[in-house]
C-alpha cells in the first residue's frame, strides 16, 4: 500500500477508534443507570409498595442500548465472539492464506453491518415521523426512535471498523503507526 493511503486509513481508524471508545464509555454509563434503575425499583417495591412505573420497558430499552453502544469497541479490540480455530491452524502452516481469510471475513462482516444499518434506517425514520413509542399510555411511554438511532449508528461504526481492518489487514488498524515504527 502507498504510504499516504496507509497514513490516511490509519488516521481514519484512529478517529473510528475514538468514537468507539466514547460509545463504549456511554454504554458503561447506561449499565450504571440500569443498576440504579433496578435497585430503585426493588427498594420502592419492597419498602414503599410502590414500584417504579415503566421499569420493565426501561430495562428492555437500556439493554438494547448497552449492546449496540458497546458493539463497535468490542469489534475494535477483537473481542467479538467468533471461532478462530481454522484461522489459527492456517496461520501456523500458511500465514498468507490466514491473513487473506481474516481480511475476507472482515470485509464480509463490514458488508453485513452496513446491510443492518440500511435495514434499520427506514425504521428510525418511521419511528421519528410517527412518534411511535413503547409502554402503556397513561402509565409509562418512551419513544422508539432512540433505539433505532443507536442501532443504526452502531452498525455504521462497526461496518467502518471492519472495513478499516479489511483494508489494512491489521487486527487493530488504529495501532498501525506503532507497528510501522517498530514499537
Amino acid at each position: 500500500m502507498p504510504a499516504t493511503f496507509t497514513r490516511a486509513v490509519n488516521a481514519v481508524a484512529r478517529g473510528l477508534s475514538l468514537v468507539a471508545k466514547i460509545a463504549n464509555a456511554t454504554g458503561t454509563l447506561v449499565v450504571l443507570a440500569l443498576v440504579v434503575l433496578i435497585n430503585s425499583d426493588v427498594v420502592a417495591r419492597n419498602l414503599f409498595n410502590d414500584p417504579f412505573e415503566g421499569a420493565y420497558e426501561l430495562v428492555q430499552f437500556l439493554m438494547v442500548m448497552i449492546v449496540f453502544l458497546q458493539l463497535p469497541d468490542v469489534i475494535r479490540i477483537n473481542r467479538l465472539t467468533r471461532s478462530d480455530g481454522l484461522l489459527a491452524v492456517l496461520a501456523e502452516r500458511r500465514p498468507e492464506i490466514a491473513r487473506f481469510f481474516a481480511r475476507l471475513i472482515d470485509a464480509i462482516s463490514s458488508v453485513f453491518m452496513a446491510l443492518i444499518a440500511i435495514a434499520v434506517w427506514p425504521e428510525f425514520l418511521r419511528s421519528w415521523d410517527s412518534g411511535s413509542f413503547m409502554g402503556t399510555p397513561g402509565i409509562f411511554t418512551a419513544p422508539n426512535w432512540p433505539i433505532h438511532l443507536a442501532i443504526f449508528c452502531s452498525c455504521v461504526l462497526a461496518a467502518l471498523i471492519f472495513l478499516a481492518k479489511a483494508i489494512t489487514g491489521k487486527r487493530r488498524p488504529e495501532r498501525l503507526h506503532l507497528e510501522e515504527s517498530g514499537a
